[in-house]
């Protein structure tokens, strides 16, 4: 992927989160971070000017406890080689301006091995702050819950035993049951459809089989004349699918059709493709 590409896709995931997590905080504080707050208060993020990033959430805490703390979260889609030099920049910055214990959260998101460093140890200093994948948490907690915000964030979680297929359909189902108008559904969808993409599929014919369930199942919802990357996608998903079918060699063209929900003409024309590559 070009980096123009990699960068509007971060961005993608970027906005999303921002679109969603005043929605999603106390869920994500109580089941993955396992803190339960008491009070919670809107920090300002410009701790520092010349700052090339704010803080994702930056919040004052009180526990459940009694203790009170700031809390700083930080959702990552990549592995970042600086990214313990940043959370000791952040809280260094922070403990200086608000003189209490600060609590330092990174949210992994992405679909590669966690890779990042989470603890820095030199001569006269020792550092350390939390560092999970979220791909570690069971899907269905968030997939119970009654916010549309929250449910999304299953896509990205640990589908246990579950197929993807099923699991994705589980998702959609829930996202139906959870939100009111077809506006909001068609938004929900479309971020469901982003996120999908962080997800690491253990095979080509798996990724481009689920990527044909998110766009089959929110085609409703979709204007596809105006909606290009709709488009784009729903063909090149089936695209790569059908592709996948034809190079395993074990199947007919008609069985292909039926099995990945296309015409005989669409797997012929996907098949000339291939002779010519």
């Amino acid at each position: 992927m070009k980096p123009q590409n990699k960068k509007r896709q971060a961005n993608q995931y970027d906005k999303i989160f921002k679109e969603n997590i005043e929605a999603v905080i106390s869920s994500i504080m109580q089941n993955v971070l396992e803190i339960t707050a008491t009070s919670m208060e809107e920090l300002p993020d410009d701790i520092q000017h010349t700052k090339e990033r704010k803080p994702d959430v930056l919040k004052k805490v009180t526990d459940n406890q009694d203790n009170t703390f700031v809390l700083q979260i930080e959702f990552q889609v990549k592995n970042d080689d600086e990214m313990v030099h940043r959370m000791l920049d952040y809280k260094a910055m922070l403990f200086r301006k608000y003189l209490i214990p600060v609590r330092q959260y990174v949210i992994y998101l992405g679909k590669d091995k966690l890779t990042m460093e989470s603890s820095l140890q030199t001569l006269d200093l020792t550092f350390k702050y939390n560092l999970l994948a979220l791909n570690t948490i069971d899907y269905k907690i968030f997939l119970n819950s009654n916010q549309p915000e929250e449910v999304i964030l299953s896509v990205l979680a640990n589908f246990n035993k579950e197929t993807p297929e099923n699991a994705l359909k589980h998702i959609i189902s829930r996202l139906e049951e959870t939100t009111e108008g077809d506006l909001a559904l068609k938004r929900y969808f479309k971020q469901l459809r982003i996120l999908a993409q962080l997800r690491k599929l253990k095979s080509q014919r798996r990724s481009a089989k689920l990527k044909i369930i998110v766009m089959d199942s929110i085609a409703k919802y979709i204007d596809e004349e105006r909606d290009v990357a709709f488009l784009v996608g729903f063909d090149k998903g089936k695209e790569s699918f059908v592709s996948y079918l034809l190079q395993e060699g074990t199947k007919t063209i008609n069985q292909i059709a039926d099995i990945a929900g296309v015409t005989v003409s669409f797997v012929k024309s996907v098949k000339q493709k291939l002779a010519v590559n």
